[in-house]
């Protein structure tokens, strides 16, 4: 197993033969910060390898082991109707059953302590224990994949990126016939994310901290911006480059671009979000901007990016997209960015369906450049990183808690 460190970027070989129960601890032996990881979900621990060596099997494989056995549901609302809506709308796949229901979060943190459930649906407003503390608590003490079914919970609130920040999978609004809403659909949609995060290897029981300190203006203008990383993310995009950004260092010469299949307003409230998570600086992508190392930004696949080389200053070029829907422009980034980086270019691509940035890191790989993709157990959507894998020969194969370090480590070395 290979490990790398979040807060210094050191990589560590673990020998399987150190690996015990289903919690593991190793101290960094460079910055002796404790790494903690969940390894309750072993059974796909060799998946990933196999995928490489055989990729027209890895789709397949994962499908058929997601598929024997029964999923267990815990369902959490302080709403007993709430609870047996639900109840229903899972039991009608007979490939669920609800295992047990809790009415607040001390109660299902109870539950916990006897019972290990696939899947967690949460609430967030409930009496005795909201639902952002007992997920708080379930990711530190019993990691679950856990979809938030919340009225607040919808696309660019501030409870849903919480919930994700704290390590939530995945969130939908609680089901209703309000306003003609089709309840067929939303129970579509509730078995979906369900059977979706069963698939999810729950890696790390470690939340994101917020920074200790205030960032200071102006004080990282002076970082040159010696590498360039560009990301890809489409389905599951707020919840992995959580798992990402807030654990890159601010003080490497580097600078981020993630493309996000997203709507842009969406993204505008999601970079204020990030940028208060994170110790570097995240910004909206917008035409003109010069880049600088310590930063990252953030632009919607209905925008095509791309750099310009001005003397020693690198500039962001953002414009519309002239087509209807996205058309490859993560592909774009990442062909931009290869030619004017090279060898000090990054591609990386996480959680998402179709194939935008799979061309894109093949220019960055024939530049001399590195090739990250998030491991297929972590994704919410596996099919671009499965297809990246297959068609790539790719450099750092890991998880989306891991991400960070090894793009960190890329960076030490490209960097001297």
């Amino acid at each position: 197993m290979i490990l790398f460190c979040e807060e210094c970027g050191t990589r560590h070989d673990i020998d399987d033969a150190q690996i015990g129960g289903d919690v593991f601890k190793f101290l960094c032996t460079v910055c002796h910060e404790t790494l903690i990881l969940s390894l309750a979900n072993k059974r796909q621990s060799k998946m990933v390898q196999a995928a490489m060596a055989q990729p027209e099997l890895a789709s397949t494989q994962i499908a058929r082991e997601a598929k024997e056995d029964i999923l267990k549901i815990l369902v959490v609302d302080d709403s007993k109707l709430i609870r047996r809506v639900l109840r229903d709308i899972i039991e009608s796949d007979g490939r669920k059953k609800v295992i047990g229901e809790a009415e607040n979060g001390k109660a299902a943190l109870d539950f916990l302590v006897s019972e290990q459930p696939d899947v967690i649906t949460l609430d967030i407003n409930m009496p005795v224990m909201d639902g952002l503390t007992t997920l708080k608590h379930i990711m530190i003490s019993r990691p679950v994949p856990t979809v938030m079914i919340s009225a607040l919970t919808k696309e660019g609130s501030l409870e849903t990126f919480d919930s994700l920040k704290y390590g939530a999978i995945d969130f939908l609004p609680k089901p209703s016939q309000v306003k003609g809403a089709d309840l067929n659909s939303q129970k579509e949609e509730i078995l979906r994310k369900i059977e979706l995060a069963a698939g999810i290897q729950i890696e790390s029981i470690r939340y994101l901290r917020r920074p200790s300190t205030e960032k200071e203006p102006g004080k990282n203008d002076a970082i040159p911006c010696l590498c360039l990383v560009a990301m890809g993310v489409a389905e599951g995009g707020y919840g992995a480059l959580l798992n990402v950004v807030p654990r890159l260092k601010e003080d490497l010469p580097a600078a981020y671009i993630a493309v996000m299949h997203q709507a842009p307003h969406h993204i505008d409230g999601f970079a204020r979000y990030l940028d208060q998570c994170s110790r570097l600086s995240v910004y909206r992508a917008a035409d003109g901007m010069v880049l600088k190392g310590g930063r990252c930004y953030l632009a919607a696949a209905s925008e095509h990016v791309c750099l310009v080389q001005d003397g020693e200053q690198t500039i962001l070029k953002v414009n519309a997209s002239p087509f209807p829907t996205p058309m490859g422009a993560i592909d774009m980034l990442m062909d931009s960015v290869s030619h004017t980086m090279k060898n000090r270019a990054a591609g990386v691509i996480l959680t998402g369906t179709g194939d935008d940035g799979v061309a894109g890191l093949g220019k960055i790989k024939e530049m001399g450049g590195k090739l990250f993709v998030q491991d297929p157990r972590s994704c919410l959507f596996k099919e671009t990183p499965m297809k990246a894998a297959e068609r790539h020969t790719v450099d750092y194969l890991v998880s989306d808690k891991q991400m960070a370090g090894a793009i960190s480590a890329f960076i030490k070395e490209h960097s001297k």
